[in-house]
């Protein structure tokens, strides 16, 4: 009885560099793991997240209810000048962290897409962070 395996070096090098990320910035591998699974089930969000791991900026291609990947990065930024009330993105801040979190809400933007947009466009404000 022969048996094949497939192998996917793109994909092993991409769920790596996602593991790599998720430790450089605090996030756990149960947490990477999750947004790991909605990549392998969108194909576009796989190609932009291979996109942003080798060229540190995003493909900028697809978009879910309106929303780009630099308009979900924007908001991370937004989000973390509120929690830090400077006003401004310092050099302090974990700009992967960001991304994956970005990345993170893309993902159940695409998944689901009503509730996550209701909240945007209401906008955060202080103690909904």
């Amino acid at each position: 009885m022969e048996s094949w395996v497939i192998y996917d070096g793109n994909r092993v090098a991409v769920y790596d560099g996602l593991q790599k990320l998720c430790a450089y910035t605090g996030k756990s591998a149960l947490w990477g793991d999750g947004l790991w699974s909605f990549m392998l089930e969108d194909e576009e969000l796989f190609a932009e997240f291979a996109h942003y791991l080798h060229h540190h900026a995003f493909l900028d291609k697809m978009k879910a209810n309106g929303y780009s990947m630099t308009d979900l990065y924007v908001q991370q930024i937004d989000r973390y000048n509120i929690k830090q009330d400077s006003g401004k993105n310092t050099a302090a801040c974990n700009k992967e962290e960001m991304a994956l979190d970005a990345f993170d809400a893309m993902a159940k933007l695409r998944r689901g897409p009503e509730q996550p947009s209701r909240k945007w466009q209401d906008g955060f404000g202080m103690d909904q962070m």
